[in-house]
């Protein structure tokens, strides 16, 4: 499933070959995704220049004149330029086309949604009630430790829980909890301010380090693969269940919490 450094990659790929760029028609072949895609979305996006492409979250938000499309890759989707003369595959659901090219959604789970909102996209109820962003300052020990408070929840569900702090997936609340040497099934609340610092600066860490190595590969945009550059950072804990720890050498150990895998080590983790 796309996560967040997955989607910005995306952004930032996506970002210079549409900006500014002129929508001259929108085609629709699968209106069924995680929501139906509104009707008039083809009309409202007619000739209408994109003037940013910016992120909320998992959310990428295309703004136009008369509103922003909000688009979300859901657990499989992909977002690719392609040529307007190029063929069309199984699961390409959606395109927004230009002059000399298509951005084109390809979802073969259609857990992926394209939505519209006249006005501001950050009051859409989908968007109004999410955590800070990991990388910006508002992301704090101090947020952790007051949201926390009184929380019995696991603090990996915890802080995959995007109230709480938006876009730390499976993969990325793994690493940063091994990293931050704390054990995933500690409940939220029993966590010191102390412990938080580590761990707000490891998801800071492991996020920033996602980015940078996707980054890499951002030409793979403008090919025909469409493929959109996932992170390749060596992973410490994440699918290396019963292979020894890279800081003690015991074997790692796999737990299921709220239906996903967690791997982590029972000695460095406290």
């Amino acid at each position: 499933m796309p996560e967040l450094p997955e989607v910005e990659i995306t952004r930032r790929g996506i970002e210079p070959h549409i900006l500014n760029q002129t929508i001259t028609q929108v085609i629709i072949r699968q209106t069924q995704l995680r929501w139906p895609i509104p009707k008039n979305i083809k009309t409202d996006c007619a000739q209408q220049m994109i003037q940013t492409v910016a992120r909320r979250g998992k959310y990428l938000l295309l703004k136009t004149e008369r509103g922003h499309l909000i688009m979300h890759l859901g657990m499989s989707g992909s977002l690719r330029i392609a040529n307007n003369d190029s063929t069309i595959r199984k699961h390409d659901h959606f395109d927004l086309v230009f002059k000399d090219f298509s951005l084109r959604l390809h979802d073969p789970r259609r857990f992926g949604s394209v939505l519209w909102a006249k006005h501001d996209p950050l009051q859409h109820k989908l968007l109004a009630k999410l955590g800070p962003e990991p990388l910006s300052s508002e992301f704090t020990a101090e947020h952790l430790y007051h949201t926390s408070r009184t929380r019995r929840v696991a603090v990996k569900e915890f802080i995959m829980n995007s109230h709480v702090v938006v876009g730390v997936g499976n993969i990325y609340a793994t690493e940063a909890l091994f990293m931050a040497g704390i054990n995933p099934k500690r409940a939220a609340g029993s966590i010191s301010l102390q412990r938080y610092a580590r761990l707000t600066l490891a998801i800071k860490t492991v996020l920033a380090r996602a980015l940078e190595c996707g980054g890499t590969t951002l030409r793979d945009f403008s090919n025909e693969r469409g493929q959109p550059g996932y992170f390749s950072i060596e992973l410490q804990t994440y699918g290396r269940a019963q292979q020894p720890c890279v800081v003690c050498q015991k074997p790692l150990t796999a737990i299921k919490q709220g239906q996903r895998t967690t791997t982590y080590c029972t000695h460095c983790q406290k």
